[in-house]
This record gives structure tokens, sequence and C-alpha cells, in this order.
């Protein structure tokens, strides 16, 4: 059978883009894989859009359009696939995934709101700030995949949600010290304040030892969103379940890293070897199968103080 160029693409540039993505998305049952990698495709490619680099790396410097021009094409061409005009594989991905399994408009176009968020230049004063940025950039993402698995029942679709904010946590965390050098700062101004630091000071050296106090909070923040998701998990397809569980160990896995190299983590990227990661991996998918068969057996904890996605009738488009 001759291999789909759209799926191929989208699996070469996640394989080249995400390498722990790749990994927990191969645990997925096969047309549940090829759909997910289509819209992590179209999501990584808008991320890598507007911040100007490939395949999540640093790209040479050229004479790229303003970021307001970048996200204005990106909205448009997004909205065009959504309507079964698209041209461009990634997009073409897109439109495919959200034609088959019937995602509204308004998740992919809340996605783009999280770009515009940074194409702002937008000030994070508190933890809600964040998190309302998480579920944009992150949190959505979650939402969507779980429509791709069959979700639809908005308990379960939170608790998508939750993962994509955690995935979100971690990675601010991690990459504390890069965003400011490029001029953003995602953790709460207010626990900035609180610690002694002026958000202009995070990259300084000399405040690293506090900057690490404020990540190391938010990764504890984080694993609130980490174990709300677990309860997701029990609801999925057994299959599906596997590799969303390895994908949330592997996630996780990031944050405990940071935790334990202290401040000096920072002095490199955080990054997991293979071993480390397909370890891991295993470790997640047996969470799954555990939430799959003892966590059912007890009653669903409330998701008191977390963070939930807007309402459709609260939800407007952007212009």
């Amino acid at each position: 059978m001759k291999a789909d160029p759209v799926v191929s693409l989208s699996r070469e540039f996640i394989r080249k883009g995400s390498k722990s993505f790749a990994l927990a998305a191969r645990l997925l049952p096969g047309a549940v894989q090829d759909d997910a990698v289509m819209l992590y495709a179209w999501c990584r490619h808008c991320d890598d859009v507007i911040d100007g680099q490939d395949l999540g790396f640093a790209a040479k410097k050229s004479a790229a359009a303003p970021a307001a021009e970048l996200l204005a094409e990106l909205r448009e061409k997004t909205r065009e696939a959504l309507a079964g005009k698209a041209s461009e594989p990634v997009f073409i991905a897109l439109a495919r995934v959200a034609q088959k399994h019937r995602i509204p408009e308004r998740h992919p176009m809340e996605l783009i709101r999280g770009f515009e968020m940074d194409v702002e230049g937008r000030t994070y004063r508190t933890l809600d700030d964040t998190l309302e940025y998480c579920y944009h950039v992150a949190g959505v993402v979650g939402v969507m995949m779980a429509m791709i698995m069959g979700v639809r029942d908005s308990a379960t679709l939170n608790r998508a949600s939750d993962l994509g904010i955690a995935f979100q946590l971690t990675n601010i965390a991690r990459d504390v010290v890069a965003d400011a050098e490029a001029g953003r700062v995602y953790l709460p101004q207010q626990w900035l304040r609180e610690s002694g630091v002026n958000g202009e000071d995070v990259a300084d050296p000399g405040c690293r030892r506090k900057v690490f106090q404020v990540a190391a909070r938010l990764l504890r923040e984080a694993d609130a969103y980490y174990l709300s998701a677990l309860h997701g998990i029990r609801r999925l397809p057994f299959r599906a379940a596997i590799g969303i569980g390895a994908a949330r160990r592997i996630y996780r896995d990031i944050g405990i890293m940071l935790l334990s190299g202290g401040p000096d983590a920072w002095n490199g990227r955080v990054m997991a070897g293979r071993r480390r990661k397909a370890a891991a991996a295993l470790l997640g998918a047996a969470g799954a199968i555990r939430a799959q068969t003892l966590l059912r057996l007890k009653a669903e904890p409330p998701r008191a103080g977390l963070w939930t996605m807007p309402a459709p009738a609260v939800w407007r488009p952007p212009l």
C-alpha cells in the first residue's frame, strides 16, 4: 500500500522536532496514531513560525516578516483549513483531523490565541495568568487529542486539558532562563516578587537560586495537574490510555530531572537520554494500566482549584 504523503511528512516532522512525543505516539493504536501525529505536526509548525524556529530549534536568521504578520497568516491559513481550503501539507493534516473527529473551530483558534499572547508580549502577573497561557498553547492540544480518541464529555476533556497544562508548566520551568534571555517570562510576577526577584532579572546568574525556587513551586503546581490527568486516562480506550500514560510520565520526568539538578540544571538543556526516556515510558504505561483497572474501582476526585477551560458560551472567536 502506498504511503500517505501527508501522514509521512507529519511523522518526519515529529521525529525530528519532538522525540518525546514520537516515542509516546508509537504506543497509540494505528488510526489514532496517524491523526495524533498530524495534529501535533500542525501545532509544531505554528509554534515554529511564531518563534522563528525550525522543528523547535533556533533557525538561521533571515528577513522574516514581523511576528504580527506571521500570526495573521497562521490565523488565516488555519481558518481556510477548517473550511476545507488548505493547500499546504500541515494545514491539510489539520483539516483532515478536524473534519474526521468533528473538532470545533474554537479549539484550533484557541491555540492561535496562545501564540497571539506571545506576539503581544503579555505579562503574566498571577498564577491564573500563567495557567491561561498554558491552556491556550498546550491544554487545548490535550482537548483535541482526546477528541481524536473519541472523548466528548466535558469532565474527561477537562482532564485532558489538565495534562496539556501540566506539560506546559514543566516546559516553562525547564526553559526559564532561555525564555528570559529571549525576553519572555512566564513565571508569575507575583511569585517572583515574593522571592525578591524582578521580572527583568530572571536570566541574571546572580538570581539563579531564587528563580529556581519559583520554578520548583511551579513544578509542584504541575503535579496537581498531572495527578488530575491520571484520572482522565482511566476514561480513555485502553490502547490510547497506554500511549497517553507514557507521554505523561516522560514529560513529568523532565521536571524531576530539573529538581534533582538544582539551579545548575539550567547550565544546559534538561534532556533525558534514550534509556531513561524508555524507562519513563514503561512506567507511564504501567500507570495507565493501573488507572484503567484499580482507579476505576474508586470514586473520581473533584478537580477543585484547577484551571478550567472556558465553556463554549463564554468563548469568542478572535477578530
